[in-house]
This record gives C-alpha cells, structure tokens and sequence, in this order.
C-alpha cells in the first residue's frame, strides 16, 4: 500500500510538472507572436515620426523577441531526460538563455545610450501623435505579456530574464508616452534623447542581477539563500553525527539545489544508520530547500578499527615481501 502511494504520488508530480512546462511553452508561443507584430508596427513608425525612442524600444522588443525564442528552444531542450554524455540532462540551458537575454539587455542599454548621446548633440524634428500612440499600444500589450508570464516566473531563471526584458519595454513604452507628450505639446525635442537615455541606465541596471545570477550559477556557487556554514552546524546538530567533510552546495538550475558530503557517524546498527540519513535528508529538503543530494555515511567504529588492525592500515604487498626478506 505505501508503494502504490508513493507511485500515486509521483505519477501526479510528474503530470503537473508536464502540465507547467506545457503552459510555460504555450506563453511563450503567444509572447512571440504578440511582440513580433509590435516589431514590424513600432519600427516602422519610428523611422517614419524619427523618434529615437521608437526605435530604441523597437530594438528592444526585437531583443524580446530573439529572448523569448531562445527561452523557448531552451525550455524544450531542457525537458529531454538524460542520457549519455548529458548526466545531468539539459537544464542548465534555461540558465544559459538567461545570461544570453541578461548580456542581450546591456548591449542594447549601451546602444540606446550611444545613439541618445549623439540625438542629444544633433536633435531632429520628431512628429509626436504617432508616438504618442505607439507608446500607448505598447503599454497595453506589455500589460497583457506581464499578466501571462508573472504567474510561472517563479523559481525559473529562464522566464525571468523574459519577464525583466518585459518589464524593461513596460517602463520604455511609458517613457515613450511622456516624451511624445512633451514633444507634441512643448516642441522640446530633447526630451526624446532624454528619456531614451532614462530608459538605457534602467535596463542595464536591470540586467545585472539576472547575469550574476546565472553566472553563480555556472560557477557552481552555493545559493545566496544557504549558507554552508549554516548547514555544516545544522547537520552536527544531530547526535550521531560527529564531523562533516566536503560539503559541497550548488545549482544545477534556478530550482535545483544539491548536496554532498562525508559523514563520520556513531550508530550501532544498520538500522540505525539508514534511520539517521532519513532524517538529515528530509532536514536538509525541509529548512534549506535542497532538492538533491548524496551524504555518504562512514561509521566512527570502522575507523578506529581500520586505525587498530595493521591489515586496513597498510599496504599488504609491502607486508608479504617484508616477510619474504627475513
């Protein structure tokens, strides 16, 4: 009865996770399609009204665009299991994407604030109604890209370095607004190379968390929310055991955290000892949220005796030819 439970249990896991990975892919898929047709729409009328705050977010819808589509092929590649080579399957490519769409959005930022420094020295005449319009547009599908994405952004790297370049364009198509305004009621054509600028400092800024983020992540750091000092003590806390040696935490995407280490323990029996690692595991899951690991437990009596008898403690070759010699 316990194992059909289990298998119960496991089998309904498993079709949630297949039902996420489902949706994440099905808004992804509309998310492309959406912005892809904002592209074509805001790039044209932002070379016809020459405002460099259309093209500007034009470019980085483009970003969100190619973001959303590596996202994409990287959510699929990452569900394959693992075989061969590939151990550990594909899941840091989701990672991989989000250093891609964070690296994506400081190139853009720097562009952005090329261009507006240049448009600053040598303003143009911008006709400000269209931008106005695109720039109420582009709020309203922005909108509509945070309300699908927010839900399934959480632990999952990949959908937020989507939703941050998402959330990028919101804040530029409101940008956009206030310099159409400006423009159209003032005349201030400066304003246009102004709050592109704005909007460049914000999504560089805004791009640093996601990279260092994944970059902890390939350089195999331990999460910013454990500590391994906290989980050294928190396993010694146990009676039985008496020293933990390499412990080691790490990624291998943003929702999977693992372990391992060497344990010297003190339990009597077998049972005793399988008992004691049930307990530190589901510790372990419980206060650190560490979803993988492996402890290897050496009982403190084998290595006193391994200390004691000769036999575990040096080498039998040299032993038998020392014999052999007298």
């Amino acid at each position: 009865m316990l194992s059909l439970k289990w298998c119960e249990c496991s089998c309904e896991d498993d079709s949630l996770k297949l039902i996420s990975r489902q949706q994440k892919s099905k808004f992804l898929q509309i998310g492309v399609y959406v912005l892809a047709c904002f592209l074509v729409v805001e790039w044209s009328v932002g070379l016809w009204s020459g405002s460099l705050s259309l093209q500007a977010d034009a470019g980085h819808i483009l970003a969100d665009v190619v973001a959303l589509l590596i996202s994409l092929l990287a959510s699929f590649l990452a569900q394959k299991p693992a075989k061969n080579q590939a151990t550990f399957g594909n899941q840091r490519l989701e990672v991989l994407a989000a250093l891609i769409n964070g690296l994506s959005l400081i190139a853009i930022a720097s562009f952005i604030i090329w261009e507006a420094i240049h448009r600053w020295q040598n303003p143009e005449p911008i006709l400000g109604l269209p931008m106005l319009l695109i720039g109420v547009l582009g709020l309203i599908i922005n909108i509509f890209s945070i309300k699908l994405l927010h839900p399934h952004t959480h632990n999952d790297l990949n959908l937020q370095g989507v939703f941050l370049h998402v959330i990028a364009d919101t804040l530029s198509s409101l940008s956009v607004m206030i310099a159409a305004l400006l423009v159209h009621i003032c005349h201030w054509f400066w304003a246009d190379s102004v709050i592109s600028l704005v909007v460049a400092v914000f999504i560089g800024l805004s791009a640093l968390p996601l990279v260092k983020e994944s970059l902890n992540i390939f350089l195999e750091y331990a999460p910013e929310s454990i500590d391994p000092n906290e989980v050294d003590i928190s396993i010694k806390s146990f009676p039985n055991v008496l020293q933990v040696e390499k412990l080691h935490i790490w990624k291998i995407s943003s929702n999977s955290v693992m372990l391992c280490a060497n344990l010297t323990v003190e339990c009597a029996t077998i049972d005793e000892r399988d008992r004691l690692l049930k307990k530190l595991r589901t510790h372990l899951q419980k206060t650190f949220g560490i979803t993988d690991m492996t402890l290897q437990l050496t009982s403190y009596k084998s290595l006193v005796e391994a200390s004691i008898n000769p036999l575990l403690n040096q080498d039998l070759a040299l032993m038998v030819s020392a014999n052999k010699s007298r």
